[in-house]
């Protein structure tokens, strides 16, 4: 699969392409955390509308919103907030737009800190909850009067599942809810959540976005009168702001991003189809292997670097002995850099594991850019026991 060619000159930029003079080939940084005016009334003036004037760098940032607006256009929203993380970007959300009484429906499985917060927010009369099973049918089963959220993973987290976005969103938007989708895995260049129904992207700008495992980010991309409302109600009162420094190493990750998702699903591929077809792998779970590709492809324009697999030993000892084996993939949470990187959900919590669905000693691998025969080779010698 390609990258639309509008995708890639997104990516490459044209920052100040139509000022005077020379300009500089990298965005600059604007280091700074306030913002001087030449008179009073100017500065009320900012003040009275900070979601679009540059006041104090907690609310608008030129650094920040040259990012903002790459973002943007690549999700083909409207407008962008970028975060300080995630974590940052999905507390957001939530933060901003929920109130006591309201309901969220997580469908598929999400990110495990997503959840957590969920949890949080119960104290604060925010109820929710989880629903496995992918069918619109079920998903419209499980909505209550009081559901002003839908969140989607797809694909999701562990098993990389892959729900219909579209059908999904017509049974939330059929019930007065939000959809807010998690397309951290995709990333905007292979899948493109607003145009499919939803109406919320949010980013991790941690992993593929940014990288290089160097900077911690998160972004929303929605219609401009939600990003106003969040701006004001979860950005600016929450203060989990994109630092310049950061926003620029997001920015530079960006530039970087179409030639990078190549590589990550090339490379990805050919170790999945590997593990696949060896005899120590029970299972493959990838979104190439989707049980309806019709499906896959409709959403979808290429795949990134994630996946995971379901070793024939599923006991614990042998995922750590499997994992300890491993020369080239660095042991380590998170994912999407140039580094490959193993981790593994299984604790020796069977109640947990079987409460998510996740098969017994699921180890996932974030394949990064060493080379597919390489790594393929170390997982072979892992599995196999001969190291």
């Amino acid at each position: 699969m390609q990258i639309d060619p509008r995708d890639l000159a997104i990516c490459a930029g044209d920052e100040g392409a139509a000022a005077e003079g020379p300009v500089p080939a990298a965005p600059p940084i604007v280091q700074t955390s306030l913002f001087a005016f030449p008179d009073f009334a100017s500065l009320l003036e900012g003040l009275h509308a900070e979601h679009a004037h540059t006041v104090y760098t907690r609310g608008r940032n030129p650094t920040v919103q040259a990012v903002e607006r790459k973002l943007a256009a690549l999700e083909h929203g409207e407008a962008c907030l970028c975060f300080a993380s995630g974590m940052a970007a999905i507390s957001a959300v939530m933060l901003g737009l929920l109130r006591a009484g309201d309901h969220i429906l997580f469908v598929n499985q999400v990110y495990g800190p997503t959840l957590q917060l969920a949890r949080h927010l119960e104290r604060f009369g925010v109820e929710h909850d989880v629903l496995l099973d992918l069918e619109p049918g079920l998903v419209a089963s499980a909505m209550r009067p009081a559901t002003r959220l839908v969140w989607l993973e797809s694909p999701g987290t562990m098993l990389f599942r892959v729900l219909d976005i579209p059908a999904i969103a017509r049974v939330a938007h059929e019930h007065h809810a939000l959809v807010c989708i998690d397309n951290s895995w995709a990333t905007p260049l292979f899948q493109k959540p607003l145009e499919l129904g939803a109406d919320i992207v949010v980013h991790t700008g941690t992993k593929y976005l940014g990288g290089h495992s160097d900077v911690m980010a998160g972004a929303l991309v929605t219609s401009a009168e939600r990003v106003h409302q969040l701006f004001h109600h979860a950005l600016l009162l929450n203060g989990g702001i994109l630092a310049p420094f950061d926003a620029w190493l997001l920015h530079r990750g960006l530039r970087t991003l179409p030639v990078r998702m190549l590589r990550h699903q090339s490379e990805a591929l050919r170790v999945a189809t590997f593990l696949r077809a060896h005899p120590a792998v029970r299972n493959v779970f990838h979104p190439a292997f989707h049980a309806d590709p019709a499906l896959v492809e409709q959403q979808m324009h290429g795949f990134s670097g994630l996946f995971s697999f379901e070793p024939a030993d599923a006991s614990l000892a042998n995922v750590h002995r499997v994992i300890d084996a491993l020369e080239h993939f660095r042991i380590a949470v998170s994912w999407g850099g140039v580094e490959s990187i193993v981790i593994s959900p299984e604790r020796g919590d069977a109640a947990f594991l079987e409460a998510q669905r996740i098969p017994r000693g699921l180890i996932r691998l974030s394949v990064g850019l060493e080379g597919a025969d390489l790594l393929s080779a170390d997982l072979d010698a892992a599995l196999k026991g001969t190291r």
